[in-house]
């Protein structure tokens, strides 16, 4: 099955389908911590984690007094890339973990981003083990005005792995995440991270699989990451001493094409390599050229002929 010429279901096609046109993410800052930074789970964020909280690339809440502001200058940067006058766009809060905060500053925040006249679908980027009950039933608020989104930081099913990156919560904390979630309507985005040190390539297939078989409580869409090494992360330090493999383009795009094969095809794939800011990157430098990347996997998939559900593996 093709979305688009593409043999996967890509977010692009998926929101023209729905909207009927292109639809254009503004990476938003909600001004919240994580609490692996903060001292209730640790001081210094995930090994992987810039000191921007993932959001390298978000609106600064520093300088603009709203989020409406944010959402105006957001889309002033992108107005280059929209073709027609009338733009649809995902207010995405991007930054470190946008559940992690009082009821009311949330119900704020979030209130004024999904009520804004151009903005589609609100999309938050959180740890699953910060959904209390009143912030799922805020959440299933706001998804009776428009889509709501949830993107939780899985990054793999192993426990060593999740350990050695220190995610801070084991995996049955996902699970029950999705479960409330979806008993709750609200759309589910799972992150993963391809590459992280110690994971073989069978263990990262091994969270894929999961990811597309927990039912009905499982995930709408997935974010496959690759690993980016960034300057002044934890992870740099171990990738000095020679401690983190990473991956040529050709290893990560036949990765990706593996990955793609094992999910069920109603998944959106939302992201498959990601984009880490280049006066960051330290390793791999390839992947500052998105068209490469890009270009090479549609390559590979057009050579190795598989799409998505296919669940076929060489």
């Amino acid at each position: 099955m093709f979305w688009n010429e593409k043999p996967y279901h890509s977010l692009d096609y998926e929101m023209k389908k729905q909207y009927g046109q292109k639809v254009y993410k503004l990476a938003l800052d909600g001004g919240m911590t994580c609490p692996n930074r903060d001292g209730t789970l640790g001081s210094g964020g995930c090994i992987f984690c810039s000191g921007g909280g993932s959001g390298d690339f978000a609106e600064s809440l520093s300088l603009h007094s709203s989020v409406t502001e944010q959402i105006e200058s957001a889309r002033k940067r992108i107005q280059g890339k929209i073709k027609t006058d009338e733009g649809r766009f995902i207010a995405y809060f991007q930054s470190y973990t946008n559940t992690y905060a009082p009821l009311p500053y949330l119900e704020e925040l979030f209130t004024q981003a999904i009520c804004h006249p151009d903005v589609a679908v609100l999309s938050i980027a959180t740890r699953p083990d910060c959904l209390p009950p009143d912030v799922l039933n805020l959440l299933k608020r706001l998804n009776k005005i428009k889509p709501v989104w949830v993107e939780l930081g899985l990054q793999t099913i192993h426990e060593s792995t999740a350990d050695y990156i220190r995610r801070g919560y084991p995996l049955h904390t996902f699970s029950e995440a999705c479960q409330n979630l979806k008993e709750a309507g609200i759309t589910v985005i799972a992150h993963v991270i391809l590459g992280l040190p110690g994971e073989t390539r069978d263990m990262i297939l091994e969270t894929v699989t999961y990811l597309g078989h927990l039912g009905e409580h499982g995930i709408d869409g997935i974010k496959l990451q690759l690993l980016h090494v960034l300057k002044g992360t934890d992870l740099a330090a171990e990738y000095d001493k020679g401690l983190v493999p990473v991956y040529t383009l050709e290893e990560y795009t036949d990765l990706v094409i593996d990955c793609i094969a094992l999910l069920p095809t109603e998944v959106v794939i939302h992201r498959i390599s990601g984009d880490g800011p280049k006066k960051l990157l330290l390793s791999p430098l390839w992947s500052g050229n998105k068209k490469l990347v890009l270009g090479t996997l549609a390559k590979r998939l057009k050579e190795r002929g598989i799409c998505q559900g296919d669940r076929y593996l060489v």
